[in-house]
Order: C-alpha cells, then sequence, then structure tokens
C-alpha cells in the first residue's frame, strides 16, 4: 500500500511534535511508499521510502502559497498514494476531501480532542475511517471510529539503569497552557509544602503566545506560595531527549482532560516513572492509587504524599507493571500494524 501522510511538522527536534518523527520511521516498515505532506518541515532522517514535502511555513510563506502548494502536491503526487491518512488537522480533509473522493482515494483521520465543532463533523463526513486513542475524544462517539493504540516506541522511551532517580523529585512536562492546568498543579505542591513534605518539582516547557500570561501567572504563584525555590522552571526540550529526564524523576504529573490523553504519560511509564493522571480510561488498566477521583489540588497534593512516601518495592513493583502495560498495549509497531489492516480494509 502506498500512503499520503499529512501533518502539521516533520522535525525530531521539536519539543511536542518530535514524536511524529518516530511514528514515520516505523510506518515505513508497513507501507510501500509514504509521501508525507507537512506546514512545516525541520530535521529529518527517514527510509528511502520516505518523501517529505513541505508547504513551506520553516521559511516563512504566506497562507497563500501554503494553499497553492497543497493542491499541487496533492495531484502531482497522486499516482504515489492510495490512501490518505490526515493527522489532527481536520482542515486538510475539508480543503482536500472531495478531490480525494474522486480519485477514489481512501480517507483516513486521526484526532484525539476531547471538543470538537461543526469543521470536525464535515471532516468525519468526508473520511472513511477516523482514528483516535480516548473513549472520551469527541471523535469516538462515531460509528467510523475505532480506538487506537497510544503509538510509544517502547524500544526508544525505555528504563535506564544508568539514569539515577533523584529522590522526591516530581514532573511535569508538555506545552503550558490552562488546558494542561500546571496552576494546580502548582497549588497542590504549595499544599504539600505546607505538610513538610520534601520535594523538588520540574516544569518543563513553553506556552503558545496566547498563554503567555498564564505562564507567568505560574511563576508569580509559586513565588505567593512560597515554593519558587522548590519549582523549577525549564524550556521545552526536544521530543527525543526527554527519555532521560524521565527517568531522573520520580513522578510524572499530567492532569489534561479526559479527551486528550496526552502522549507524555505513556512516554513516562514506558520509561518506568510513576504518573499521576485523572484520566478515566486508565481505571482498570494501572494501579487505582496514580489515578485522580477528583480533579483537584487537594486530592493531587495527597496522592503524591502517598506516593512520595511508598517502600520501595512497591515502587518497584508499580514501575515494571506500567513498563509492561505500554509495552503490551500501547507499543507504536503495534499502532503501525493496526493503520495498516484498519486502512488495508477500506
Amino acid at each position: 500500500m502506498k500512503l499520503l501522510i499529512i501533518t502539521q511538522k516533520v522535525d525530531r527536534n521539536d519539543s511536542i511534535l518530535g514524536f511524529f518523527h518516530h511514528w514515520l520511521e516505523e510506518f515505513s516498515k508497513h507501507f510501500e511508499k509514504i509521501t508525507v505532506i507537512c506546514l512545516w518541515r525541520g530535521e529529518y532522517h527517514l527510509p528511502n521510502n520516505v518523501n517529505v514535502l513541505s508547504l513551506g511555513k520553516e521559511g516563512g510563506t504566506s497562507k497563500l502559497k501554503y494553499l497553492y502548494r497543497f493542491y499541487k502536491y496533492i495531484w502531482n503526487e497522486r499516482k504515489n498514494y492510495d490512501s490518505v491518512f490526515v493527522h489532527m488537522n481536520q482542515e486538510y480533509i475539508i480543503l482536500g476531501g472531495l478531490f480525494w473522493k474522486i480519485l477514489g482515494k481512501k480517507i483516513t483521520m486521526w484526532r484525539n480532542h476531547s471538543s470538537g465543532n461543526f469543521l470536525t463533523r464535515l471532516a468525519i463526513y468526508f473520511s472513511d475511517k477516523v482514528f483516535c486513542t480516548s473513549s472520551k475524544s469527541f471523535t469516538a462517539k462515531f460509528d467510523k471510529t475505532e480506538i487506537m493504540p497510544v503509538g510509544i516506541d517502547t524500544n526508544f522511551f525505555k528504563p535506564d539503569d544508568s539514569i539515577s532517580r533523584k529522590q522526591n523529585t516530581i514532573l511535569c512536562l508538555g506545552r503550558i497552557a490552562p488546558i494542561k492546568k500546571q496552576d494546580l498543579f502548582i497549588e497542590s505542591l504549595g499544599l504539600l509544602n505546607q505538610k513538610g513534605d520534601e520535594f523538588m518539582a520540574s516544569i518543563y516547557g513553553d506556552p503558545l503566545p496566547k498563554d503567555e500570561n498564564y505562564y507567568l501567572s505560574l511563576k508569580k504563584k509559586a513565588q505567593v506560595l512560597e515554593i519558587e525555590n522548590k519549582v523549577i522552571f525549564f524550556q521545552s526540550v526536544p521530543n527525543h531527549t526527554t527519555p532521560s529526564i524521565y527517568a531522573s524523576h520520580n513522578i510524572f504529573v499530567n492532569l489534561s482532560p479526559d479527551g486528550l490523553y496526552d502522549k507524555t504519560m505513556f512516554e513516562a511509564m514506558s520509561v518506568g516513572t510513576l504518573i499521576v493522571s485523572p484520566h478515566s480510561n486508565l481505571r482498570g488498566k494501572i494501579n487505582p492509587e496514580l489515578i485522580l477521583d477528583r480533579v483537584d489540588a487537594e486530592d493531587l497534593a495527597i496522592t503524591l504524599h502517598n506516593l512520595l512516601h511508598l517502600d520501595s518495592e512497591k515502587t518497584k513493583l508499580i514501575r515494571n507493571e506500567l513498563r509492561d502495560y505500554v509495552e503490551k498495549n500501547h507499543d507504536l509497531a503495534i499502532l503501525a500494524n493496526r493503520l495498516k489492516i484498519a486502512i488495508g480494509n477500506l
């Protein structure tokens, strides 16, 4: 099978979308030829059967030129793909859906988000198949949707005995945004501090321009709660450098809502880091002590306190269980094979 993939960015150094480089490497083993159209093309090292075409945002090109190049690519490359896989960006299905239908191309969309709108429904209408990882995703309720593994390269995100986990360390890593609830995380750290718990917290990530004030408010909150010496803010880092960060921390916290199902949680689990999350999808699949009953600072502080005081044997057992869960259920090779079968059956 020959596949056209449309995604926002191909850049192994990107802090958010760098994981997609791993995806393309694995997908290349399952498809005869892959043509990738991306808005931004950065550094990549991919097999010969993967061809990457950029709409040109890395050069500051205008939106009119993006549109021209999009239609030029999907027409010029029409003989090089049988099916289309659009990753997250529903607008490309709206722009190209009718064209692909006329050409007889099968259309699939990957979209994992808790919210959606009329345009999302329109993109789903044009799609032959829709994929998501969370049963709480907006797209999960449609008949043509298939729940998929998260897609973690467990050969890359793996425990590393050469890195020692620093005692009582807590990590929050990802884009800084209100939907990620880093403010609640800092509030919970303030409660831990009041209880006399020893800890050091790391927050990795950058905000979008619209969320810059939110980012500044987080630093201010840490000062007001008098924990600025226990919370260190770091800029975002390339995705391929994160395994060592996960491996050096005891606990990883992710507070994003159910429908987002952030990959960072599964990367951390794959490295063997304890996680704390409110995601209902994880109930019955991982240790219940890691799942929040309520998304509030008090419940998070209690959960963190309990994990900070776990004995070493139980901690080791849970770490191994988390790694095993990701390997068996969310490995990237499992995802690639599932996608190949799903697309091939259309």
